[in-house]
């Protein structure tokens, strides 16, 4: 066998193949037994038909097609390699000559993954927010767990803002009662915008057993997006009280004995949030800026294909669960149809762009993925998907994913690697020490970005 290669553009690429006709025996063979286990010829056993009687039978050109069709991916797949090329997705061939007992030639045309050159990244420098927890933070905090802590007791009164009320709900669109638009005995806490729209001014004011109605664009259900007339009947009004802000609280709600403790603590879990948030931050500002310095052509079938991927996910699988459709979504976003194509756009060509600069910088810091690491980072996966580890792990073997985990991993690894070796200061001025943290955040943000399928 004989290859050439041709560079069509720097992501494109013919591969034009010679291969002898005494390299096909195999498939040949293979061919003559496949239709021999197909046909039945009057006189003989089937699978011992001889081939001279295919061919005069069924035609030699039904037995070359079937051999060339065995043939031609061990043949592409040789050319390959033999040129050292990455393709992405599959080869158009073309059968440009076929001489029985002689030659068959073909071309084959494949994006291929471009040649990165990946600068010296060590004088990235970036800003981030600086880790600050105040005393209205924590005070917020505290607030919000002494919430949860609230008692309700019912009140022979007309409802007011925070009371919580009991309430039947009854949806109509166009005078017809939905099917799935009653709903009894519901909770609602007044002003906590959790259910729908116009609730709130519809109930202020009412007592147990009075009723009201209100006009609401419904958020989900049979008829999501829709206006409906909406009759709340309150059942019970109770108010909202909260515990006195005291020792006695922070044993009733924490492990601590004093307020004071309990307040150390949240300002603590604060400044570990915020911590998180700011290497985070770090890490996909390090990355806007590693790109900026890299260029790199995107094969346009990719880009197509990611930028589809992305538009179906989002209409068919996140905006679905949420009874929503792309043009309510692109309502509700106060988006144009065109603003969307173009940000789906970009983000598909960043998503792609990373996923080759982060690939190569792998090669370049030759950087592997032990056990270890791809273990704890199938933890992580499988507790964001909200399986079982083990029933997380049977999904991803079983369905190849293997190879897309420990990219994930590596490229993790190598983002962080950069980010390493970048300058980090905070809005005060003050060098940042993300204390290498590991590359878990890494991961997450490259993985962000990118939501490009493995190529």
């Amino acid at each position: 066998m004989k290859s050439a290669v041709e560079t069509l553009n720097p992501t494109r690429v013919r591969l034009t193949v010679e291969v002898p006709f005494e390299e096909l025996k195999d498939s040949l063979d293979a061919a003559y037994k496949k239709i021999n286990q197909q046909v039945t010829v009057k006189g003989f056993r089937k699978g011992k038909i001889p081939a001279r009687v295919i061919d005069q039978r069924f035609g030699r050109g039904a037995v070359l097609e079937e051999a060339v069709n065995d043939a031609l991916p061990k043949f592409y797949t040789e050319a390959v390699n033999e040129a050292e090329l990455n393709p992405l997705g599959q080869p158009e061939v073309d059968i440009t000559e076929l001489k029985d007992n002689e030659l068959l030639s073909f071309t084959a045309e494949v994006d291929i993954r471009p040649t990165i050159e990946i600068p010296d990244y060590s004088g990235i420098e970036v800003e981030v927010d600086a880790v600050e927890v105040s005393d209205e933070d924590i005070e917020k905090s505290v607030e919000q767990l002494r919430e949860r802590f609230a008692s309700t007791s019912p009140v022979e009164r007309a409802a007011e803002d925070g009371d919580v009320v009991t309430v039947d709900l009854e949806a109509k669109v166009d005078g017809e009662v939905l099917e799935d638009g009653v709903a009894e005995g519901v909770s609602y806490t007044i002003g906590s915008g959790e259910l729908l729209d116009g609730i709130d001014d519809a109930v202020k004011g009412l007592s147990a057993g009075e009723e009201g109605t209100f006009t609401s664009e419904l958020k989900g259900g049979s008829a999501a997006g829709k206006e409906a007339e909406v009759t709340v009947k309150v059942t019970q009004v109770a108010s909202r009280e909260l515990p006195e802000l005291d020792d006695e609280f922070a044993q009733l709600a924490s492990e601590f004995d004093t307020l004071e403790e309990l307040k150390a603590d949240s300002r603590k879990r604060l400044e570990n949030m915020k911590q998180y948030d700011q290497a985070t931050q770090a890490q996909e500002r390090v990355l806007d800026k590693l790109l900026e310095l890299v260029e790199v052509p995107i094969p346009e079938k990719l880009l197509e294909d990611e930028i589809n991927t992305r538009k179906h996910n989002l209409e068919h699988h996140q905006l679905a669960q949420m009874g929503l459709t792309l043009d309510k979504y692109l309502e509700i976003q106060g988006k144009t149809a065109e603003e969307f194509e173009t940000e789906t756009r970009e983000a598909a060509i960043k998503g792609i762009k990373t996923q080759f600069v982060l690939d190569e910088l792998v090669n370049k810091e030759k950087l592997n993925v032990n056990q270890e690491e791809l273990t704890e980072h199938l933890m992580r996966r499988a507790a964001s998907s909200g399986m079982s580890p083990d029933q997380f792990a049977q999904a991803v073997v079983e369905g190849g994913q293997v190879p897309m985990l420990v990219g994930e991993v590596a490229r993790g690894k190598a983002l962080a690697v950069v980010v390493e070796a970048a300058t980090v200061k905070d809005t005060n001025g003050e060098v940042v020490d993300l204390d290498d943290e590991d590359e878990d955040e890494a991961e997450g943000s490259a993985e962000a970005t990118e939501e490009t399928p493995e190529a």
